[in-house]
């Protein structure tokens, strides 16, 4: 099967990201001649590895999107810094695409862009909206309620915050009530003394 065709059966699939036996099925082939095809596919730019034998269609794919696709099986959503742009709240464009996940913390790369899970118990998983593409978006009360309970880990990665417009409608009851569901008492101190400091003016 020439690769031309690979990818007119591919792209007739319909949907958002594959696995290599998804493929391997559709083409009639063994999972490792599958393998070889989507590789060399995606050297051709024509598809993005998504890791752990999973693609998408590079033409098709949402960058918003991502996240979802490379914690499969697990859910995920674009929180943190990458939502709070979003929203408005801050100004500078995050680096990397970051997301919460209820699957392990890890750092992907990818031709569209890196994302950067980061672990979330399933009890605090939430607090999401569909955006236009189809995305899950943490609201912006969320999102800095995710800030600030990643803000302790061992990475230290969100131990500083970047510098934030709040606007007038800005829901700090949400925060607070996402605090309430924290389960350790010492986290969910942290993240409501964050939080009043940084509702007080400077």
């Amino acid at each position: 099967m020439t690769q031309v065709e690979a990818l007119r059966r591919l792209d007739r699939l319909g949907v958002e990201a594959f696995s290599t036996r998804d493929a391997a099925a559709l083409l009639g082939v063994t999972p490792a001649n599958a393998h070889m095809i989507l590789k060399r596919l995606g050297e051709k730019d024509f598809l993005v590895c998504l890791g752990r034998g999973r693609w998408a269609l590079a033409r098709t794919l949402q960058r918003m999107l991502l996240p979802e696709h490379v914690a499969a099986p697990y859910p995920a959503y674009v929180s943190l810094q990458t939502a709070l742009f979003h929203h408005g709240l801050i100004e500078q464009v995050p680096a990397v695409l970051y997301a919460v996940t209820t699957g392990r913390t890890r750092r992907v790369a990818s031709p569209v862009a890196a994302v950067s899970l980061h672990h979330m118990p399933a009890t605090l998983f939430g607090g999401f909206e569909l955006t236009g593409e189809g995305a899950r978006m943490a609201s912006p009360e969320k999102a800095l309620f995710d800030l600030l309970y990643l803000g302790p880990g061992r990475s230290r990665l969100f131990a500083s915050l970047p510098e934030i417009e709040f606007p007038r409608a800005f829901r700090w009851a949400e925060v607070r009530r996402y605090a309430g569901l924290v389960a350790s008492p010492g986290r969910q101190r942290f993240i409501v003394n964050r939080m009043e400091a940084l509702r007080r003016p400077s």
